[in-house]
């Protein structure tokens, strides 16, 4: 028989907050075909550092396992984010205070040789764009995003410069933002491409 398990934090293991109505596992189970089954083994407030204590408890007939974590992960490090969010407010009404039309750029990923290290740098850069896009979409700034325009090893001169391959496509990016300030509405310059 089909045993889906379901393992991670409150994201799976939710019945506290939803008031007495059915919980993630409790839809599982109403929705799986006939004849298989569903465990809850994820943990309310648990973070990645959890999840080995919780393959564990994997029943032995189990043949089918999802996970969802790292929300609690994130939260602790809010701080750092958060941080960031604050002073890239700043550094951008600061901009703004000059009364001079601004586009930002997100960060992009760089060219790492370690893959192990590049996708770390990844998915840490993935909360400070977050933060660079959510705040021009709120005061209607274009951006663009380097993370589209930097995306091959010849772009970049070492793991963090652009090269001059890469310093091109980003001076066109600039040029086509300066030709475009101010017809409004939030932007997203790649290249010659523009995505609205």
């Amino acid at each position: 028989m089909p045993h889906l398990v379901l393992l991670g934090d409150s994201i799976f293991d939710n019945g506290f907050y939803t008031g007495g109505e059915p919980d993630v596992i409790s839809r599982v189970r109403e929705l799986l075909p006939e004849g298989w089954k569903a465990s809850l083994v994820a943990v309310d407030g648990s973070s990645t550092e959890k999840i080995p204590a919780q393959v564990e408890r994997i029943p032995l007939d189990a043949t089918h396992i999802i996970l969802s974590v790292g929300g609690n992960d994130a939260i602790e490090s809010l701080g750092v984010v958060e941080g960031f969010e604050n002073r890239y407010r700043g550094a951008v009404e600061a901009c703004r205070k000059t009364g001079l039309p601004l586009t930002v750029c997100t960060i992009y990923h760089g060219c790492f040789s370690d893959p192990d290290y590049q996708r770390s740098v990844v998915a840490a850069i993935i909360a400070f764009n977050d933060v660079i896009i959510r705040v021009a979409g709120e005061l209607k700034i274009p951006v663009i995003d380097l993370r589209l325009v930097c995306t091959e090893p010849t772009d970049f001169s070492n793991s963090i410069e652009p090269s001059a391959i890469g310093g091109a496509k980003i001076a066109l990016c600039i040029v086509e933002a300066v030709k475009r300030s101010g017809t409004g509405g939030v932007e997203i310059i790649l290249g010659r491409k523009l995505l609205v």
